[in-house]
């Protein structure tokens, strides 16, 4: 009888699921917020290389995520133009190197600090502006399935879906573009 007993109970615990953990860990709620913050990373001379600020944060240790209030992005390389990034809200994820921007999605990059080239036209400032953006922030790279709108010096494009790599000064507009740009002047 009792070996029947510790086998029914043997039998009961191995089809039995685990006990949920009540330290918090399941639940998608905050363990710290932030209020009008602004971290900088730095790179190895000193210089910043990436800023970011936000009206309000709040860090999710279940999935190691931040999600921001009013995000403010920017990104520099030496020798490349600054972006930035800003939108209504906003989410990072625990590696830090890619988030998603929701809400009023506006991507300024400044004019290339560097000359132009024999031929080429000087690369001037250029604004983009959507509704959700992907970011890469170590390959400053983003991309959207949703309507963009790019408005440079020479006019403005618009589409549907893109990406951008700032560092290869490349733009890609996936579908249903249209647009008007002014032709480049050749220098003398």
């Amino acid at each position: 009888l009792g070996a029947l007993a510790a086998l029914t109970y043997w039998l009961d615990a191995q089809v039995q699921s685990s006990p949920a953990q009540r330290d918090g860990s399941s639940r998608h709620d905050p363990d710290l917020f932030l209020q009008d913050f602004k971290a900088v990373t730095f790179d190895a001379q000193g210089q910043p290389r990436e800023s970011l600020s936000a009206a309000r944060a709040e860090h999710f240790p279940d999935n190691d995520s931040a999600e921001l209030t009013a995000p403010k992005l920017s990104l520099t390389e030496p020798g490349r133009p600054t972006m930035t990034i800003s939108a209504d809200r906003g989410t990072i994820f625990g590696d830090r190197d890619r988030g998603d921007f929701i809400g009023h999605v506006r991507v300024e990059r400044e004019a290339d600090p560097q000359p132009p080239k024999a031929g080429e036209a000087p690369g001037g400032p250029v604004t983009l502006t959507t509704d959700l953006l992907h970011v890469f922030t170590k390959e400053q790279r983003v991309q959207t399935d949703q309507p963009v709108t790019i408005e440079e010096p020479r006019g403005i494009i618009r589409g549907r879906g893109l990406e951008f790599d700032n560092k290869a000064k490349r733009v890609r507009i996936q579908s249903h573009v249209s647009g008007t740009l002014q032709p480049r002047e050749t220098p003398k």
